[in-house]
């Protein structure tokens, strides 16, 4: 290996991705070693971190061109040694001058003083940080101000960040493409519409508000909410955001201020769109977006129930979206391929809690080139709906989640869509062998899913599909995906 031109060693290792190899080459020879070391341009570590500052430099030194780095002390305890500090910080951030992309995970012992010091990390575009209980607005206003190349930028359970001035700041003189915020207790969806000018350049936003402890209660409040409010007759928020292509907005109330369903109707180049329990919208706000969204491609709604009326006489609990909703979709959204709805609390008894009915869907459906479908909790959907869903010819998975109404009949219907190739049941319990066989007779799917199905046992299930995958119990991720906590 000696004897080989550094060029050559340096196109092999080039060739190999992954990090346990790489570092079993990197002993076999010193050429090796030092241009593996040389080439190495992303590292993730953690608690087995040296934290000494000879040591770190060291480490550094045998790493010159680190462009990626991720620190991440989750499950950390004391006995696994010292965590990386402000001063070990400093000395990072003096030796990575080809930095791009930081991410820090529970660096419970860096506070304000130790971030400031990314400042001199002038080539930054990314940073993350996780669970950082000590980092508060200033040592983020710090980043700001002295990372003046930062396009990315997540923060998720930073309880401490507070005032908005390094948003402020960001918005009217930094370059943010992406801006994540999770959990943070100190940040509303008010503060982003200080953003200003900022939403200009954005191009993903993701905001979740971090919740309480009777948060994921199913039971409905106090509040009722106007059906006819529209707040985008109202032009008091000056700022555009015609960038956006990818928003995600969770657990936010946005009544009785106007707050961020403003923006649901300024994003022209918005594909993908999430909102998950985001209480007191209607379908104003989705006629909005659907009319500026013409390039829309994605879009999840998981909704509860909430109280509307738009007379003081009437009241009546639903979610939040109706047919008016799917309609305008229909109508304006004719690149949608991917459609996830999520009905949390809604009786398989009472389909008017939903605010949908399968014939609106169905407008939906057959009104766009749906590739991938997600149905949690859809109580009006039946095996009509599945006959419905035969006839679509760009339909490619499909996922079915608490369907109660959909059985073996269902099942026979759904086996001649054209293109259908992954197919998911879980917790559908009137589905039986009998639906599952009928499944197999079509040799089609590629994959099939079933879980928490009652009546489908893994005999049936086995050879129906060329990816089989089969439980009877619950398992943490459907829980998730039914909406319990796990």
């Amino acid at each position: 290996m000696e004897d080989l031109p550094e060029a050559l060693v340096t196109e092999i290792l080039n060739r190999i991705t992954t990090t346990s190899d790489l570092n079993s080459l990197s002993l076999v020879s010193k050429q090796l070693y030092k241009i593996e070391g040389n080439q190495r341009g992303a590292i993730r570590v953690g608690s087995g971190l040296c934290t000494a500052t000879k040591a770190l430099t060291s480490f550094y030194a045998r790493f010159p061109n680190l462009r990626k780095v991720e620190i991440d002390y989750s499950g950390w305890t004391p006995e696994h040694g010292n965590q990386l500090d402000n001063e070990g910080l400093s000395v990072f951030s003096s030796h990575c001058s080809s930095l791009i992309d930081l991410t820090l995970s529970f660096c419970s012992f860096i506070d304000d003083s130790g971030l400031a010091c990314l400042a001199y990390c002038k080539t930054l575009v990314s940073l993350r940080l996780n669970s950082a209980p000590k980092i508060t607005s200033f040592g983020l206003f710090s980043v700001a101000v002295g990372c003046t190349n930062l396009s990315a930028l997540h923060l998720t359970d930073c309880d401490e960040i507070d005032n908005v001035e390094w948003l402020e700041y960001l918005g009217r003189n930094g370059s943010l493409e992406e801006l994540v915020v999770k959990n943070c207790k100190g940040i509303n969806h008010h503060d982003f519409l200080k953003f200003g000018p900022g939403w200009m350049k954005l191009q993903k936003f993701e905001f979740e508000r971090k919740r309480g402890r009777y948060d994921s209660l199913i039971a409905i409040g106090d509040e009722v909410y106007d059906s006819s409010y529209d707040a985008h007759s109202m032009d008091i928020y000056d700022f555009c955001c015609e960038s956006l292509m990818d928003l995600r907005l969770a657990h936010i109330e946005t009544w009785p201020e106007v707050g961020l369903r403003v923006v649901l109707g300024k994003c022209k180049a918005l594909e993908k769109l999430c909102l998950e329990y985001v209480r007191a919208l209607n379908d104003n706000d989705m006629i909005a977006l659907s009319r500026s969204c013409s390039n829309l491609k994605s879009i999840t709604l998981w909704l509860k129930l909430e109280r509307f009326s738009s007379d003081v006489s009437y009241c009546e609990s639903r979610t939040s979206f109706t047919d008016n909703s799917l309609y305008a979709l229909a109508l304006n959204c004719r690149k949608l391929q991917m459609v996830d709805l999520r009905f949390t609390g809604c009786s398989r008894d009472w389909p008017s809690e939903i605010g949908f009915t399968q014939q609106g869907f169905l407008v939906l459906i057959q009104s766009c080139p749906i590739r991938v479908l997600v149905l949690n909790n859809a109580n009006f959907f039946d095996d009509r709906g599945m006959k419905a869903l035969s006839s679509s010819p760009h339909l490619e998975t499909l996922e079915l989640i608490l369907c109660h109404a959909v059985n073996d009949v269902g099942m026979r219907f759904i086996v001649h869509t054209p293109c259908l190739s992954s197919l998911t049941l879980r917790a559908c319990h009137k589905v039986t062998d009998v639906g599952v066989a009928e499944l197999g007779r079509a040799h089609k799917l590629e994959s099939l899913v079933i879980e928490h199905c009652g009546r489908v046992s893994l005999q049936a299930a086995q050879g129906v599909a060329k990816s089989v995958h089969y439980s009877s119990k619950c398992s943490d991720a459907l829980k998730k995906k039914l909406g319990f906590s796990v």
